[in-house]
C-alpha cells in the first residue's frame, strides 16, 4: 500500500488538513484562571512534533462559571489569547493545523479535578462551589447540588459568549473551532429530554431542545471566517431509557449542516447518571457506527472516535468510507508517536515523512544501526 487512506489530506472550507488522524481534546485541569501554561505548552507540543492532521485542544470555557473545574483552560479574556497563540504558532511551525473546543460545562461545572475526587466543590475553601447553570433543575446525579434553570436572558448571553470565545480563538491562532454539544454539558444537556424538562421555547418537543444548540452554532459561524472550517462534537445517543437515540438527533445533524457545521465528532453518553454502560467495557471502535450513520443520512462529514488504537482498524474505518477521520486521546498520551507508527505499518511509502526532518535524521540513523 504506497497511499494509506489515514495519510490522505483533508479539506474543509478553506482549511487542508495533511492527513486525517486527529488528536481528540483531553482536558488537562492544569490551567490558571484560565490561561494556559508551561504544561500545556508541553502537552501540545509532544503532538505538535508528532505529525497528526489536526490537534483539538481541551473543553475550553466560554464564561469563567462555564468551566468544568477551576484547572480548566477559558477564552473569556485577552490574557487567554495571548497565552493560546504560543500554542497555535508552535502547531503551525510544524505543519499541524490546530482547533480549539468552546464549552460551557453547565450542571457538571464546579467539580474537584478527577485525580482529588471529581466530586461537587465545597461551598468554601481556596476552590469555592459556583452557583451552576442548567436547561432544568436536574442534578447531575444523586445527591449533587441541582444547577439553576437558566432564564431566557441568561441564554442570551450564553450565545453571546460562545460568539465572542470564537472571535478571541481566531485572534489566539487556531485554524478551526469545535463547539462542544456532548457528554453532559450544556449544550447536550438542553437537547437531551432526560435533562431539559422546560415548557418555554427551549425545551418540550426536539425542535425545542435544539433551539439553543441550533443558536450558538449561528453565532458562531457568523463571527469566524467563512474559510474556517466549524466542528461540531455530539453525544448522539445518550444510551440511557428515555433518552436521545440518534434517530432523534438525525434532525439536528441536518440543521447544523444547513447553519454551515461542516464536520460532526461522533460520540456518545456522558450525561452524568448512571447508565447500563458505565461499568462495561466497551470494544475496539465501539462508536464506529455513529459517524457512520450521521455521515450517510445528513451527507456530512463526520469524525470517529472511540478506543481507536490500532493503525490498521483507523486505515479501515476510513477505507471502508465510514468517516472521513479518525481521532484518538488517551493512546496519544501512550504514544506520542503514533502517526509514525501508524505511516509504517499502514505501508505509507516513506514513513519518515510524517516526522520533523531532524527527528527523520535520527530514526534513521537509528534504524540503519539495527539494520533496519
Amino acid at each position: 500500500m504506497s497511499s494509506p487512506h489515514l495519510f490522505k489530506p483533508l479539506t474543509l472550507r478553506g482549511l487542508t488538513l495533511a492527513n486525517r488522524i486527529v488528536v481528540a481534546p483531553m482536558c488537562q485541569y492544569m490551567a490558571e484562571e484560565g490561561v494556559p501554561n508551561a504544561w500545556h505548552r508541553a502537552h501540545h507540543g509532544r503532538f505538535a512534533l508528532g505529525g497528526v492532521g489536526l490537534a483539538i485542544a481541551e473543553a475550553t470555557a466560554v464564561l469563567r462559571e462555564g468551566r468544568i473545574t477551576h484547572g480548566c483552560t477559558g477564552l473569556w479574556n485577552e490574557a487567554q489569547v495571548a497565552a493560546w497563540r504560543e500554542i497555535t504558532d508552535f502547531y503551525r511551525a510544524q505543519g499541524v493545523a490546530s482547533a480549539i473546543q468552546l464549552s460551557h460545562a453547565g450542571s457538571k461545572g464546579a467539580t474537584q479535578r478527577p485525580w482529588e475526587g471529581n466530586g461537587a466543590l465545597p461551598e468554601s475553601g481556596p476552590e469555592p462551589y459556583w452557583e451552576t447553570l442548567g436547561p432544568s433543575a436536574i442534578p447531575r446525579r444523586a445527591g449533587w447540588r441541582a444547577p439553576r434553570e437558566a432564564t431566557p436572558a441568561e441564554l442570551d448571553g450564553i450565545v453571546e459568549a460562545f460568539a465572542a470565545a470564537a472571535l478571541r480563538a481566531v485572534r489566539a491562532g487556531f485554524d478551526s473551532i469545535e463547539i462542544h454539544g456532548a457528554h453532559g454539558y450544556l449544550l447536550h444537556a438542553f437537547l437531551s429530554p432526560i435533562t431539559n424538562r422546560r415548557s418555554d421555547a427551549y425545551g418540550g418537543d426536539m425542535a425545542g431542545r435544539m433551539r439553543l444548540a441550533l443558536r450558538v452554532a449561528e453565532a458562531v459561524r457568523a463571527a469566524i471566517p467563512a474559510t474556517m472550517p466549524l466542528l461540531w462534537r455530539a453525544s448522539l445517543e445518550d444510551n440511557m431509557a428515555d433518552g436521545l437515540t440518534l434517530a432523534d438527533n438525525l434532525p439536528l445533524m441536518h440543521a447544523l449542516q444547513e447553519r454551515g457545521v461542516d464536520l460532526v465528532d461522533c460520540s456518545s453518553g456522558g450525561l452524568g447518571l448512571p447508565t447500563s454502560l458505565g461499568t462495561q467495557r466497551q470494544p475496539h471502535g465501539f462508536q464506529v457506527h455513529l459517524a457512520e450513520a450521521v455521515k450517510r443520512a445528513a451527507g456530512l462529514p463526520t469524525m470517529a472516535v472511540g478506543l481507536i488504537t490500532e493503525p490498521l482498524l483507523a486505515e479501515a474505518i476510513l477505507a471502508e468510507g465510514r468517516a472521513d477521520a479518525v481521532a484518538l486521546a488517551r493512546e496519544f498520551i501512550a504514544d506520542p508517536n503514533w502517526v509514525f507508527r501508524a505511516a509504517r505499518e499502514t505501508g505509507l511509502a516513506d514513513p519518515y515523512a510524517v516526522l520533523p526532518p531532524n527527528y527523520a535524521f535520527y530514526l534513521k540513523r537509528r534504524a540503519a544501526a539495527q539494520g533496519g
